[in-house]
Parts: structure tokens; sequence; C-alpha cells
């Protein structure tokens, strides 16, 4: 059976990423390091620690597969600067620790548009994380991209958020499958999916296939 590291466990998609994986039964072993407390369950190791750089040191990362839904918005980083340091720096940390530490598949969520190219600073510094992600030489990667997460109302509110997804479902008819809304589930099971499958490579899966899954 498989031992999988979730990180970014306490966001809307890692939250449900823990969920689907506790009640997967081809998972021995789900470790989720957070800062505060998750439910307990007789398959998670949850440490507790505030996960704002990787060092390496840190006991959790002997691991098969890896799911990195870390992320944060620039207001809630409190700018550019602090907002690189989590979703690009962090990102990659954790993930050459994890390799590091055994893991030959990893999922990653990255956006739709991601493009180290675009000019965006958001979709930039996505598509530039995917660069260095390939550049790990994980045996098995599979980066997600999807369009806008019909999260609900999340443990911290995006306001932004809430309304874009809200105008995505009434738009759904009309807008193309890329770009419609999905759910952090839908998001959660094409990454189980992927790192148990551990397919050679790298891979890529769109948003209108995510919505599919």
């Amino acid at each position: 059976m498989t031992r999988l590291l979730v990180l970014g466990a306490t966001g809307a998609v890692g939250r449900a990423v823990v969920a689907r994986a506790l009640a997967d039964p081809r998972f021995a072993i789900v470790t989720a390091p957070t800062r505060r407390a998750l439910p307990p369950h007789d398959r998670l190791a949850n440490p507790l620690i505030e996960l704002t750089a990787a060092t390496g040191a840190e006991p959790f990362w002997p691991a098969d597969a890896v799911i990195s839904a870390l992320g944060t918005t620039q207001k809630q980083a409190g700018g550019r600067a602090a907002f690189h340091r989590i979703d690009h720096d962090l990102v990659l940390e954790s993930a050459r620790h994890a390799r590091a530490g055994g893991a030959a598949a990893l999922g990653f969520v990255s956006s739709v548009g991601a493009s180290a190219a675009s000019p965006s600073f958001y979709l930039r510094t996505k598509g530039a994380v995917e660069a260095g992600l390939r550049a790990l030489t994980y045996p098995s990667l599979t980066i997600v991209r999807p369009s806008m997460i019909d999260a609900g109302r999340r443990e911290r509110p995006r306001p932004g958020e809430e309304l874009g997804a809200a105008v995505f479902r009434l738009l759904a008819p009309v807008i193309p499958r890329r770009y419609r809304a999905v759910t952090p589930d839908a998001i959660a099971a094409a990454l189980i999916e992927a790192v148990l499958a551990a397919r050679p490579g790298a891979a890529v899966v769109e948003s209108e296939a995510i919505a599919r899954a």
C-alpha cells in the first residue's frame, strides 16, 4: 500500500485530498503536516508545524507519493514577494525534499493558463513552478490545471473567488468546458488517481479533464 504525503492539507483542495485518501484502502498512511490539528483518524499522521520553509530536517518527508496543494493569494500572503515565497519557493523546496525522501509520484495543483511567459504574475509563477517540478525528475509527475475552483464557503473567505464561482455556475452552459468551475473534490479525485497510477513521465491534466474525473 502507498504512503501519501499531502502538503497544503488545510486548503479546500488539500482537505478534499485528505478526505478521499483516508477513505481509500490503497493508502497505508496519509501524512499531512498542518499548523492546526486535523480530525484524528487511525491512518492519519498529522505533525503540527507552520510550514513556511522546508529545510529537509522535518521528519515527515519519507513517502511513496506526494500531493502538493500548497497555495495562497497575494492578499493573504501580504504582497507579491510573500506570495512567490509560498507558491513558488516553498512548493519547489518541499517537492525536492519529498523526492529525496523516496517519493516517486507527485501530483501538483497548478492553474489553467499557467505559463512562464504569461503577462499575469500569478500564471507566470505557476508556470515557473511547473518548470521547476519537471526539473526534479520525478519518475511520475502529474500537473493539474483547474479553472475557477468552486469551493463554496472557505475557512478563510476569498470573496472574489466565491463571486467568480457563482458567476461561472450561472454561465456554465455557455462557458467552454476548459473554463468552467471545478470542485475541490473533482480536483482531489484526479490527483489521487494520478499518484496511484504513477504513470511514467510528466503529464498535464487540463481543467476540462478534471471536471470529468
